[in-house]
Formats: C-alpha cells, sequence, structure tokens
C-alpha cells in the first residue's frame, strides 16, 4: 500500500525536472548577472577607484587578482549559461526518461559543472591577460578598455578573422545540435557526465573565446557591451541561420579594426 502511495509522488516529482532545472539555470544566471551589474555599478559610483585610480598607478596585489579572476568567472556564467541552456534542458530531459525507466540516472547539475569548469578555466587566462595588460598600461583602467588603437584594432581584426573559420563553424555547429551532441558524445555514469560538460564547454569557448576577448577593446566592466555580447552568443546558437549572423558580423568586426587601426596611425 505504501508503495502504491509512493509512486504516483515520484511520478510527480519527475514531471516536475523541466520546471526545476529551469528555475535552477534562470536562479545560477540572475545571481551572475546581480553580481556583474552589482561590481560595474559600484566601480563607477567609486568613481572607476577600482580602474581610473588604480588601473595604471600601482601594481595588482593578490586580493585585486582574486576578485578579478571572481569577476571574470561570474561574468562568464552569466553571458554563457543562458546560450547553454537548450543542452543543459535536453540532458534534465534524458536523465528524466532514464529514470522512469528506472536506468541509472546523473543529476544534471553535474553536467553544468563540467560545462562552467571550462569557462572558470577562461576567466584565469582572461585575469592573467587583464593583469599583463595593466601592466603594460595597454588598459584606460582596469577594469576598462584598450587605450591602444593597434591593440583594440588588432583584436577587433582577429574576432572578425575568426568569425569566418571553419573551427568556428565546427564549434558553432556542436553548440546548435544539442541532440546531435548527446548522441555522439553521451558517456555514462558521475564521471560521463562531467566529461561531458567539458566536452560542451570546449565546443562553447572554442565558438566564443574571441568575442569575449572583445571586452578588452569595449569595456570589461562595460554592462551594456557585455549585454550586446550574451544577446548576440544566444542569438548564434539558437536563431536560424545563425551562421549566416555570424559571417556578417565577422565583416563589420573586420571593418572596425581596419578602420581603428588607421585612425590610431593617423
Amino acid at each position: 500500500m505504501d508503495l502504491m502511495q509512493t509512486t504516483p509522488r515520484i511520478e510527480s516529482l519527475l514531471k516536475r525536472d523541466r520546471a526545476i532545472v529551469i528555475s535552477g539555470v534562470v536562479a545560477v544566471v540572475a545571481i551572475a548577472w546581480g553580481y556583474t551589474i552589482y561590481v560595474a555599478q559600484s566601480n563607477a559610483d567609486m568613481g572607476t577607484s577600482m580602474g581610473m585610480a588604480m588601473g595604471n598607478v600601482r601594481s595588482w596585489s593578490g586580493a585585486d587578482f582574486s576578485l578579478m579572476f571572481v569577476m571574470w568567472a561570474v561574468m562568464m556564467v552569466a553571458m554563457m549559461v543562458p546560450s547553454a541552456a537548450p543542452m543543459v534542458l535536453l540532458f534534465a530531459t534524458v536523465n528524466r526518461r532514464r529514470r522512469e525507466q528506472s536506468r541509472p540516472f546523473v543529476a544534471t547539475s553535474v553536467f553544468l559543472s563540467g560545462y562552467l569548469v571550462i569557462w572558470a578555466g577562461f576567466a584565469l587566462v582572461a585575469t592573467l591577460g587583464n593583469w599583463g595588460l595593466h601592466q603594460a598600461s595597454l588598459l584606460s583602467s582596469m577594469m576598462g578598455g584598450s587605450s591602444s588603437g593597434y591593440l583594440g584594432g588588432g583584436l577587433l581584426l582577429l574576432a572578425g578573422l575568426f568569425q569566418w573559420s571553419q573551427l568556428k563553424y565546427v564549434c558553432l555547429t556542436h553548440c546548435r545540435s544539442p541532440l546531435s551532441f548527446l548522441m555522439s558524445d553521451w558517456r555514462e555514469g558521475t564521471g560521463g557526465a562531467f566529461k561531458m560538460g567539458l566536452q560542451h564547454g570546449k565546443y562553447c569557448l572554442g565558438c566564443c573565446w574571441v568575442l569575449m576577448a572583445l571586452l578588452f577593446v569595449l569595456g570589461v566592466m562595460n554592462l551594456v557591451w557585455i549585454a550586446a555580447l550574451a544577446a548576440f552568443v544566444l542569438a548564434e546558437k539558437v536563431i536560424p541561420g545563425g551562421r549566416k549572423v555570424s559571417t556578417v558580423t565577422g565583416g563589420l568586426l573586420v571593418a572596425w579594426g581596419v578602420w581603428a587601426i588607421l585612425a590610431a596611425a593617423i
């Protein structure tokens, strides 16, 4: 009798999985965006005390590096998790069905953790780049954009050319096809789910790393550009004709880069 009463409750919980996963993803993204906005506003309200006042006056301390890494890591969560939501939801759906069939299943958070590890790695590299550019006085502030027209133009050119590259299209294709990814890269167990998250994160990183590097041109804590890049990455992955969007954007970035370099040379 107890078993008969418990089974419907379990089935009801399984049916709510999608809502639970969506709520979890939304909560993670909301917290990340909240922190990103807070840091950006604090930087502005304090007269860019973490930027203009410190940007090219003194070297970073260990605390500066740690805080900058946290900022980059949280910002990557805010920008990249929304574009990974279709993949995360499909993974959760597959596991829900496996549970219904009494087959081994893994929590969706394990897959997402693998994905986030990749972007945490990128955040560390970006922080090192931030530090290096700061030491070379090539940033307008600690959280600002490039103060060199040649550097900014070069990054824009690189981003534009990368939008046309085969690597970009291979990675973008994997990001745009969650079902194909699961069919070709499925692995069993907790370790397998984590590795799947890592693999999907690698494709996502391969698709978007240069776009994220543009924050060194546009402003590391420029909320308008952060939101614009996040929206563009999402559009590339989910709307029909995403490849055409990438191609056109590549042309615009190349033109912008050439203009920036010519302007610096004059």
